[in-house]
């Protein structure tokens, strides 16, 4: 099994969840992928479906786990490669979440600068799936104290998928440690 892991904005795989699934996974038969995400959302996502169609049947092959705004892009991808999804407090709606952060930033890893462009926004809204098929492909874990997104938006987005509502918690999951293996058993067993 293949595993896709995609990070959230200004994100990186050195963020702690990637990097602990990785770890997780390297003690596996599967393998785990977790490339640095460019900023503009139509190259990502081509970035992903290179590394999907490079290697095996995406339907049976793959599963994608993406947290935050890789959430979003991991959405997409279940949806167009009818994989397994695991999303660790994911976006619904970025387009409007990253409106306002428009310009120079940084990355939260490296303090590399990059350019949030506002074309950025419309290159999400191409990548909307306003109603997923399939919900038994879906695993999402949510947090109601995410202090960045609603976690009732996802709750609703994905109605019929394996949901675990976490009480409290943040946006970063900080007891993420506790649900690597309930993550990984359903992208690699079918089962949460």
């Amino acid at each position: 099994m293949n595993l896709l892991y995609l990070h959230g904005f200004r994100s990186s795989p050195q963020s702690t969840k990637a990097r602990l699934m990785a770890a997780h996974f390297a003690k596996t038969e599967h393998r785990f992928i977790c490339p640095q995400l460019p900023a503009s959302p139509a190259v990502a996502i081509e970035l992903a479906r290179e590394l999907i169609e490079d290697r095996g049947d995406a339907t049976k092959d793959w599963a994608v786990i993406g947290s935050s705004l890789g959430g979003y892009y991991a959405t997409f991808l279940a949806e167009a490669y009818g994989c397994r999804a695991a999303l660790l407090n994911p976006a619904v709606m970025p387009a409007d979440d990253l409106a306002s952060y428009v310009g120079e930033l940084t990355s939260y890893h490296s303090g590399e600068p990059f350019e949030w462009r506002a074309d950025y926004l419309y290159e999400l809204t191409a990548l909307q799936i306003n109603q997923i098929t399939r919900p038994e492909r879906y695993f999402l874990l949510a947090a109601t104290g995410d202090e960045v997104l609603d976690w009732r938006q996802m709750r609703d987005h994905y109605p019929g998928a394996h949901q675990h509502i976490m009480e409290g918690s943040d946006h970063a999951i900080t007891e993420f440690p506790d649900y690597i293996e309930q993550v990984a058993t359903f992208c690699t067993l079918g089962q949460a």
